[in-house]
């Protein structure tokens, strides 16, 4: 390949701070682009990502989703459905996907919304608070915590440990130690409990749930798959849906005309969501492993490689999305930051209902707000983007 002048590293400090400039200019430059530095390559446009994603015989998810991981060369526990292809896959997201029907999530929303009254009703006649720390950082914790039956007391715990396996060194990659991907052991009690007090939480389904798996047996899970399942839906939703409901609050101060067109039509709240996770998605890329040499643009990816595929630069190509860098409530463009194929998210469904009930009731209190943008810092991690501080002036 001849020598580029453009540059990426999801590493990168001053990148991730508005990485999007360096997106368009991938997508322009070198929609196939190998960062040297890492032994990495990354796929930019819309169209290539796509194909990419449901492609699952060229670029397995078998080594890990995460580049860190991938480069890691650890071996993974078996059982998360991220590491896996068919048909292990196949099997073991069939169990899990009883967890997460849309059904099963609509039963969730009252209870839901008063979690979110609970956290924002005493700070009604306040002049700022940070919507982190007082409502993101709480609440997928509560409703994931609620769905597998972990204690309240206990929630807080789980959830700091669980978002530490995803935290890194400004500037440097994820440290990935064999055995701790996920956490298996934090749940050891939980379900030892559990399987002696069945109740109708997501952890007694997972103890008693028969399914018939690769090699044709029905059996339930043994003891060791409930654990990393458990493990699995504890980690899984709370970091990305917590970013979520930050990117509202501040896509929405920095877009004050489409925030009062919500306010006036809060039909609009289903696009608000879609159009928030388009134009600010918590997780860029997802990584694949590539399994045999192919071609894109002229140059050849070897088999072996790390493949980045960016979603975030997918969800703004102007190939496929008008005026990709407007934020648009009326919007209805088709995004991949759910992933797409076999791999999209299990949990879309419940992190697109905690956003959209976060954010109605954030709108019912404070119609108007700003963001403290000195005050705002963003979350030190290089697999998932957004606010760890994030100061809302009301008042």
């Amino acid at each position: 390949m001849p020598p580029l002048s453009v540059y990426f590293d999801p590493y990168d400090v001053e990148i991730n701070a508005d990485p999007y400039p360096t997106y368009a200019r991938l997508r322009e430059e070198a929609p196939i682009y190998h960062n040297e530095r890492y032994d990495f390559w990354t796929l930019a446009r819309q169209d290539d990502v796509q194909k990419g994603l449901v492609n699952w015989n060229v670029f397995t998810s078998r080594r890990g989703d995460i580049l860190d991981v991938m480069k890691a060369g650890i071996t993974l526990p078996q059982g998360v459905v991220m590491f896996e292809d068919p048909p292990l896959h196949t099997t073991h997201r069939g169990l899990m996907a009883r967890v997460f029907t849309p059904k099963r999530m609509a039963e969730l929303e009252d209870q839901v919304r008063q979690f979110c009254i609970s956290c924002l009703d005493p700070l009604v006649g306040t002049e700022r608070f940070d919507v982190i720390a007082e409502l993101a950082a709480w609440l997928p914790m509560r409703v994931i915590g609620m769905l597998l039956g972990i204690p309240e007391q206990d929630q807080a715990a789980v959830r700091n440990k669980t978002d530490e396996n995803l935290r890194t060194v400004p500037g440097k990659p994820m440290v990935v130690l064999e055995g701790k991907v996920t956490n298996p052991e934090l749940f050891a009690d939980y379900v030892e409990w559990r399987a002696e007090h069945p109740s109708g939480d997501l952890m007694t389904m997972l103890l008693t749930a028969e399914f018939e798996d690769e090699t044709g047996t029905t059996r339930t899970l043994t003891r060791d798959e409930v654990l990393t399942y458990t493990s699995v839906l504890a980690g899984a939703g709370n970091e990305t849906t917590g970013r979520l409901i930050g990117w509202l609050a501040k896509v929405l101060a920095d877009h004050p005309d489409q925030r009062r067109a919500v306010v006036e039509d809060p039909s609009l709240l289903p696009n608000v969501i879609e159009e928030t996770l388009r134009f600010e998605p918590t997780g860029h890329a997802v990584a694949r492993y590539v399994t045999e040499d192919v071609d894109y643009y002229g140059t050849t990816v070897p088999e072996g490689s790390s493949m980045l595929l960016l979603l975030a630069s997918a969800n703004r190509d102007p190939r496929r999305h008008e005026k990709p860098d407007v934020y648009d409530v009326r919007r209805r463009d088709i995004h991949l930051t759910f992933g797409h194929g076999l791999h999209f998210c299990l949990g879309a469904h419940l992190a697109r209902l905690e956003g959209r009930v976060a954010l109605e009731e954030l709108l019912k209190r404070w119609p108007e707000w700003d963001i403290d943008d000195a005050g705002s810092r963003l979350a030190p991690t290089s697999t998932v983007r957004g606010w760890e501080c994030l100061p809302m002036v009301v008042g």
